[in-house]
């Protein structure tokens, strides 16, 4: 009999399918929406879900749909580069620690990772809000700090079972250097491990950049934002549910599908797990 197909999880298809929906509504949105979200109509304000505007307008008359759009790409673009900083420094200080276990640099880099693990994220952006200012910019900083740690400690926990493996000890017999070592055979072996966290990472830093706009330390006015929307318009519950209604299902699916994505990458990755699926 011939073998069977491998299907894939569910919560991969799931979660892929809510991802790219998204990802496609962000992408959109650097070249057009169906309304400019500059643009106010104050005599259309807070309508309904008409054929005009499909999630009716908001408390200034600007479409909502159009304000979900470029509010996606807002957040979608600041936990992206949050990431990116957290693998792009997390990663090679996780590597390097794993290729000095038990040295003082290990010691440095691991204690550093704990202090920076004291500071919530938010309490790192209020910080840096308050010495310079409520931006974009700082929002990317205080989510990727806080990344940094996270990555560090994977990569090393990951790294430091291969190290005691044989072909790393035969690889280090043969005179490779820490660094060859670690580019050549460990990141290769961790990197399903990495992605993985990424997705899930990537999730938390939408939730944490929605938080700040939320309380007015993330992306600033006129740039649209998830988290703004609500803040904008959390008085308005009761005249207008739409208002926050539509903004909030909008970072509870972003957030479900990444991590639907992230479990479903990881079923998919993990050997122990492959017979369930």
């Amino acid at each position: 009999m011939p073998p069977s197909r491998r299907t894939l999880p569910t919560a991969f298809v799931l979660g892929a399918v809510i991802t790219a929906i998204f990802l496609a509504l962000a992408l959109a949105s650097f070249f057009w929406t169906p309304y400019d979200v500059t643009k106010l109509a104050v005599m259309q304000r807070m309508k309904l879900p008409t054929n005009l505007h499909w999630l009716g307008t908001d408390n200034m008359g600007r479409d909502m749909l159009s304000m979900i759009m470029v509010g996606t790409r807002t957040s979608i673009a600041v936990a992206l580069v949050a990431v990116g900083v957290g693998v792009g420094l997390g990663l090679p200080l996780g590597l390097l620690a794993a290729s000095r276990h038990g040295s003082l640099l290990d010691e440095a880099v691991m204690r550093s990772n704990d202090l920076v693990f004291a500071f919530p994220s938010l309490v790192i952006a209020i910080l840096i809000t308050a010495a310079f200012g409520p931006s974009a910019f700082n929002a990317i900083l205080a989510i990727g700090i806080f990344n940094i740690p996270v990555f560090a400690r994977l990569s090393r926990g990951a790294a430091l079972s291969l190290w005691q493996l044989d072909y790393v000890r035969f690889a280090q017999t043969a005179g490779k250097s820490a660094l060859r070592i670690s580019v050549e055979h460990i990141l290769p072996n961790i990197l399903n491990v990495l992605i993985v966290q990424m997705t899930i990472q990537f999730s938390l830093g939408i939730l944490a950049e929605s938080g700040l706009s939320y309380i007015g330390l993330g992306v600033q006015p006129p740039t649209p934002s998830l988290g703004r929307m609500l803040a904008d318009n959390r008085t308005l519950t009761a005249l207008a549910p739409h208002l926050t209604l539509i903004p909030g299902m909008a970072i509870v699916l972003i957030v479900l599908g990444l991590n639907l994505l992230g479990d479903g990458l990881r079923d998919l990755t993990d050997p122990k797990l492959r017979g369930r699926t």
